[in-house]
């Protein structure tokens, strides 16, 4: 019997005891760094099957799978396994029990397809060299973000390894589809802060008040019409504000002005030069005037890039296994992830499972009605343990 064959026996043969452990996940989510019952849990289902594992950053796993003899590559399969702070609104036999905490990303799938593989790579141990380490990382929803924590560890580092793979779900595939990009995928995130103060007071006593409502609008204007000026060619960038709060009123003038909002762009020299930009516009803007601005950008994840030949083999693995027709190209994303971090460092693969149902409208990501097709564990399940034993082939 070929490979693909018996790794889709073996899936099939797994599917409802996945099932049962996909829904324990969601009916019992924890927030980013707050993973500690969720640690637990994968622990004791490692436990029962003989896989040796530690912990990693507090309420992270690592189980480990050696081959049959070391012949120096080590492979990372990475899945995620924090909740968020929404209320879930499914109406599932298996909605969350816990208030205001849902599994409304597809962390509890992506934790129970990289927990499968670790099983069937553990029965088929003696069909490959070199090792496999399995990742149950926390706190990807949550800045610094839980691979941050991975990383500083340094327990991927024993070994090196050659190739992390990671997968997340996406609504918008069906069952059975998968998604590959190769080069930036996903955008790098910064949280922009900026205050305006100044004297307040009556409105129409303009010579004992600063007009700070008024340099607030323009620095908006003034930030969002340069970046988006000089932004390099075919360069993808975000920058937008969405809170503006003055506490004033018609006749009064307000002493602070506080404006929050995002810049995300593909590449890290012109994230950098953006920085500068916003403060050079705003300097000139308070060059002469009485009141004054604080500018805080808090530095999110960096750009996502996939390994170019990393990426061609684990997506040409995912033809041979589901089949030409099941693997799409994918388009870039200005959504953020933390396995960004990773591949700043690593040999990275960062692909997406399509969880989409054939009859019914697309669900949507971080929503309280956020729905996936269990089907994909099947898929998730057996293309992360194909693409594992071909990778060390």
């Amino acid at each position: 019997m070929e490979l693909k064959d018996r790794i889709e026996k073996m899936s099939s043969s797994l599917f409802d005891e996945l099932i049962g452990i996909r829904r324990h996940l969601h009916e019992n989510p924890e927030l980013s760094f707050q993973e500690f019952e969720t640690a637990k849990y994968l622990e004791s289902i490692l436990d029962s099957w003989n896989i040796k594992h530690y912990r990693v950053a507090d309420t992270g796993v690592i189980a480990i799978i050696e081959g049959k003899e070391d012949n120096g590559k080590s492979l990372v399969l990475r899945g995620d396994i924090d909740a968020l702070p929404i209320q879930e609104l499914t109406g599932l036999e298996f909605a969350s029990k816990n208030d205001g905490v849902m599994h409304a990303c597809g962390h509890d799938i992506h934790a129970t397809c990289v927990l499968g593989a670790a099983k069937m790579l553990n029965q088929l141990k003696n069909e490959f060299k070199g090792t496999v380490k399995v990742l149950f990382q926390p706190g990807e929803e949550l800045l610094p973000g839980g691979a941050t924590k991975v990383i500083a560890s340094g327990e991927l580092d024993r070994p090196i390894p050659d190739a992390i793979i990671g997968q997340h779900v996406l609504p918008e595939l069906k069952s059975g589809q998968v998604g590959f990009r190769v080069g930036r995928y996903m955008a790098s995130s910064d949280e922009i802060y900026i205050s305006i103060l100044g004297s307040g007071g009556h409105a129409a006593l303009t010579d004992q008040t600063e007009n700070i409502i008024y340099f607030a609008a323009k620095a908006i204007q003034r930030i969002q019409e340069r970046i988006e000026k000089n932004a390099p060619e075919n360069m993808p960038t975000v920058i937008r504000f969405g809170k503006i709060e003055g506490l004033g009123a018609t006749n009064v003038i307000p002493n602070e002005v506080k404006i929050e909002g995002t810049l995300r762009t593909m590449d890290e020299d012109w994230r950098k030069l953006a920085h500068h930009m916003m403060r050079e516009e705003l300097e000139q803007i308070f060059h002469e005037s009485k009141a004054r601005f604080e500018l805080k950008i808090k530095h999110g994840y960096p750009v996502l890039f996939n390994h170019e030949e990393i990426t061609g083999q684990v997506q040409n693995f995912a033809k041979e296994y589901l089949g030409e027709s099941k693997v799409v190209d994918l388009d870039i994303r200005m959504t953020v992830e933390d396995f960004a971090y990773y591949s700043q460092k690593y040999n990275t693969c960062f692909y997406r499972l399509g969880i989409g149902f054939e009859d019914s409208e697309t669900t949507k990501l971080h929503s309280p009605t956020f729905l996936a097709n269990e089907s994909s564990i099947k898929t998730g399940t057996g293309l992360m343990t194909y693409t594992a034993l071909r990778y060390l082939a």
